[in-house]
């Protein structure tokens, strides 16, 4: 057999080597200062590369001046942000943030201690923040500048155990659901 993988051998099961971490999450911003002073003056996580680019963009049929900037975090991945110098190119590339809603949101896990220095900061800075308690972790919901939604999270006592529960139970419980019963699974969670 040749190098090619069998594709009824791969398909339902995962990688024998899984992705290590996320290098970066890259959004769209209109002024990569007003979206750095936030990111790094108000939320503290530092700026550690700016690229300034000149690319041919299919969307837009042209070449495209941008820059990349990256945010990093502990374990060396990063929340990364373009900005175009173009308006039809940010107008192709922005995110389409819904007004209500909290789906299309990054979550990052971060330590107590974290988590009340951001909130801290937010307020100082007259940032809105949302807490919510899951059971299994309690989540700070903020907003970027351009209206992306980021969530901080720290983990519940018990954590470990919470997951290994999720894990062994996560194809049935998908599977109940997809059936129609609408029963919750989150006993923990405050209400």
């Amino acid at each position: 057999m040749s190098e090619q993988l069998d594709k009824t051998a791969t398909v339902g099961k995962p990688l024998r080597e899984l992705p290590q971490r996320l290098h970066h999450q890259a959004f769209c911003v209109r002024d990569q200062e007003v979206n750095r002073h936030f990111i790094e003056d108000i939320l503290g996580i530092p700026l550690v590369a700016t690229w300034c680019e000149r690319v041919f963009r299919a969307e837009v049929g042209r070449e495209v001046d941008f820059s990349h900037t990256f945010f990093e975090f502990a374990d060396g991945g990063a929340l990364a942000f373009f900005q175009f110098a173009d308006d039809d190119a940010w107008e192709k590339n922005r995110a389409v943030v819904q007004e209500v809603g909290g789906s299309l949101h990054s979550a990052f896990k971060v330590s107590q201690t974290t988590f009340d220095e951001l909130n801290g900061r937010c307020q100082a800075a007259g940032v809105p923040v949302r807490v919510i308690d899951h059971g299994y972790c309690v989540s700070m919901y903020l907003k970027t500048p351009d209206d992306m939604k980021l969530e901080f999270t720290v983990d519940a006592p018990g954590a470990a155990e919470i997951s290994a529960m999720r894990r062994r139970d996560a194809h049935s419980e998908l599977a109940r659901w997809m059936a129609g019963d609408r029963r919750t699974n989150n006993g923990d969670r405050p209400h």
